[in-house]
């Protein structure tokens, strides 16, 4: 895809994009596939993947108490907690505001842990990268939040969870469904980097396109894409009216380079998926 050579203008020293269809085929791919890369907060909708594994498996359920009083797995993965972002604070009743939280992550990893009997990593590793064969992923049990910003990972594995994303096979595909529906539904709060969103509509782990504006995905992509961004300069999208998920990594940190820069990037793939 020529439109995945855009990548080569951006003000990174490497950065990588691999777009996926539906039917889990690679429709084209740019940059070194299998370099590892920081994931920051990408690593969420993989932690989100673990859970809802652990769920599925029968290890805990969605509305399970975790963390703060009236708090529920459902409302750590959907950011309605009330837990402040990276503190262990609730600054908000449970299910009233969509406060965007690491030290949520951070909490329903232990959940899961605790629930499974295994460190979080461990069972990441086991329930998603092992069935994925994503052997260059991993969270870093030694970063200060390995389940909400500790991933490291490939363009290559990605692109296997993507196609994870559009046809899954490692869950129910209602799960998945699920999960990329609104959580708590109305809303609002902050999303990192782009401001105040009335809504600010959230699955369970997946940021949900809606009509957010300004958004990290495209003018052109569809309401029902949902995926996430990290601060370590990456992102993955899946947009089903597309039949297809993008993933980008580099080695730079989210700025105003990449809030320019990447919404043009989706628009351009979007339009020559379409060709």
């Amino acid at each position: 895809m020529e439109s995945l050579r855009l990548i080569e203008q951006w003000p990174v020293t490497t950065a990588a994009a691999v777009v996926v269809r539906r039917d889990g085929s690679v429709a084209g791919s740019h940059g070194p596939q299998r370099h590892p890369f920081k994931l920051a907060s990408v690593t969420k909708p993989l932690t989100a993947y673990a859970t809802l594994v652990a769920v599925e498996e029968g290890a805990l359920e969605l509305d399970d108490p975790a963390g703060p009083e009236g708090s529920t797995v459902r409302h750590l993965l959907a950011h309605t907690s009330g837990l402040a972002f990276d503190e262990h604070r609730a600054m908000a009743a449970p299910g009233t505001r969509r406060l965007y939280s690491n030290a949520g992550f951070d909490v329903l990893a232990e959940t899961v842990a605790k629930a499974t009997g295994m460190p979080f990593p461990q069972y990441a590793a086991e329930a998603v990268f092992a069935p994925l064969g994503m052997s260059g992923s991993r969270l870093d049990a030694a970063s200060k939040s390995p389940a909400g910003a500790g991933g490291v990972s490939t363009a290559e594995d990605l692109a296997r969870f993507a196609a994870e994303l559009q046809a899954p096979r490692v869950l129910h595909p209602e799960t998945v469904a699920e999960a990329a529906r609104v959580a708590f539904p109305g809303l609002n709060g902050v999303l990192p980097g782009y401001g105040h969103q009335k809504p600010n509509d959230w699955g369970l782990g997946f940021d949900i396109r809606d009509h957010k504006s300004p958004h990290w995905t495209g003018l052109t992509s569809s309401p029902a894409t949902f995926g996430h961004f990290g601060q370590s300069g990456t992102f993955l999208w899946v947009d089903p009216a597309a039949g297809a998920a993008c993933v980008v990594l580099t080695d730079r940190d989210f700025g105003t380079w990449a809030a320019e820069l990447w919404t043009p990037f989706t628009d351009a793939v979007l339009a020559e998926l379409k060709q």
